[in-house]
């Protein structure tokens, strides 16, 4: 009989973004002038080994007939002074990183927020332009909220996505 391994415990570095882990679902919507606005439902998993950083997983598919449209992976770290490290790579050719903040809730019950912001985009030859891009995510509750904002194909920065998650389960 096998024996059940137990969790390892979560690294210090990343204690503050441990409201992240566990898998979240919702509904959110795109638009951007360079194609049709739509309306999506999304899955995104956040977990830990015991290393200093959080593991990520998101995809998300068309809300009016289910084809995929999107996945990203990545993984977060925690450092000091609620300094947040983000590397995701898209399966359309794109790799970005982000640094951004944690900021402690303005009132007791309050959400958190992380703003992030690209310091580096990397691109395969067959991928699309983006220069940069922003991401704000504001979490309490058992809501993750997210928007995204975005340079590409030509555009200047401009919003792109918004969504509303809600805790589904655990990690």
């Amino acid at each position: 009989m096998t024996q059940a391994v137990p969790a390892p415990p979560l690294h210090p570095d990343v204690l503050a973004l441990a409201g992240l882990l566990g898998t979240w679902q919702g509904e959110g919507a795109g638009e951007y002038p360079t194609i049709a606005s739509f309306r999506y439902r999304e899955e995104v998993r956040f977990w830990h080994v015991g290393k200093p950083f959080l593991a990520y997983a998101q995809r998300t598919w068309a809300l009016d007939d289910g084809r995929p449209l999107h996945a990203e992976t990545g993984y977060w770290r925690g450092r000091p002074g609620g300094a947040v490290e983000v590397v995701l790579a898209h399966p359309t050719g794109i790799v970005e990183v982000l640094e951004g903040r944690l900021e402690a809730p303005r009132s007791a019950g309050g959400r958190r927020r992380i703003e992030l912001g690209s310091t580096a985009i990397a691109r395969t030859g067959s991928a699309k332009e983006v220069s940069e891009l922003r991401r704000v995510f504001e979490l309490g509750d058992g809501v993750l909220a997210y928007t995204l904002a975005m340079a590409a194909v030509g555009q200047p920065l401009r919003h792109h996505l918004a969504a509303e998650l809600h805790r589904t389960g655990p990690a």
